[in-house]
């Protein structure tokens, strides 16, 4: 029997989610606060999936089969009864997670797992004082999740082992790529990542050393070609012959020279923000900015095509 996912939250990341979960196999019910937002979302679910299954995402199901899968409830109750597994998709304010997760420990089965999608709050700041605790924790995604596979398991002080395995292996079971943090930190280790690299593009912006579109054509056209389907530390293993060792022989001395430029902030406001606002508007004015999120999903579905097809041809 198929498992029964609960999202709670219907927006821009519950649709995602629902996707993910419901080409996973997964029967899943949505539930949204505001009136009529859980089942629209089923109707923009069925447009994406219609569009994904012209690329070959849907695991050679047909969006039918798909949206089949997915139900909208009229109350958070009705969401999660017999469900093993909550995924929660609140605004992102630690009060209002934890209201909420104050109510989910009470209707929940006690043997379901309940997650949240919070990109920054840390899960010991909700679940604090949740009774059942141990079975929280942050399942955070990258937007989108049914096109970006990669999804942070963090779990709080007090999350069990069993906890992080059981969110583990749903994930992967749906196709997801769980990266299972050993503990809690701010930025969890995605965004540290992205706020490394934007700390760094701001700096060199602030300095005048480059203009804002050179750092985006370093990422889009430079780093991230690579990054697309190996990471850092396999990238600086083929950039030496001798391995990862012999790529820090040679290239640490100069990383850590260049550091020591890197030790001061650079503020996201004022004239540098000015600057990359200017640029950003030139390219995208402010009311296209829904139809090139639009355009930035149709390239990530590209994207996902070819990388699916790219590991079958090629290998992983």
């Amino acid at each position: 029997m198929a498992d029964t996912i609960a999202i709670i939250g219907a927006g821009l990341i519950g649709r995602a989610w629902a996707i993910a979960f419901g080409r996973g196999g997964c029967n899943v019910r949505l539930f949204d606060p505001v009136e009529g937002v859980a089942v629209g979302a089923i109707e923009l679910i069925r447009e994406t999936v219609t569009e994904m299954s012209g690329h070959g995402l849907l695991n050679g199901q047909s969006p039918a089969v798909i949206t089949a899968r997915l139900s909208a409830t009229a109350s958070i109750a009705d969401a999660v009864s017999g469900v093993v597994h909550v995924q929660e998709n609140s605004p992102e304010r630690p009060d209002v997670k934890t209201a909420l997760f104050r109510e989910l420990d009470k209707l929940v089965p006690a043997s379901a797992v309940i997650a949240s999608s919070t990109s920054a709050i840390l899960p010991s700041v909700f679940t604090a004082h949740i009774s059942t605790r141990d079975r929280c924790l942050v399942a955070h995604p990258l937007n989108p999740p049914h096109l970006i596979p990669a999804v942070e398991v963090v779990p709080a002080p007090w999350t069990s082992p069993e906890t992080v395995a059981r969110t583990r292996d749903l994930m992967r079971s749906i196709g997801q790529t769980p990266i299972i943090m050993k503990r809690e930190i701010e930025g969890f280790l995605m965004n540290r990542l992205q706020g490394a690299i934007l700390e760094e593009c701001f700096r060199l912006v602030a300095s005048g050393l480059v203009d804002p579109e050179d750092c985006d054509i370093g990422l889009r056209d430079g780093l991230a070609l690579r990054w697309s389907f190996m990471g850092p530390f396999e990238t600086s293993d083929l950039n030496a012959p001798g391995g990862i060792a012999d790529y820090a022989r040679r290239y640490e001395p100069g990383f850590a020279k260049q550091f020591e430029s890197q030790k001061s902030r650079v503020a996201w406001s004022g004239e540098v923000l000015d600057k990359i606002q200017d640029y950003r508007r030139a390219r995208v004015p402010l009311d296209a900015i829904a139809d090139r999120q639009i355009w930035r999903d149709k390239r990530l579905m590209a994207l996902a095509a070819h990388k699916k097809k790219a590991a079958a041809e090629i290998g992983e």
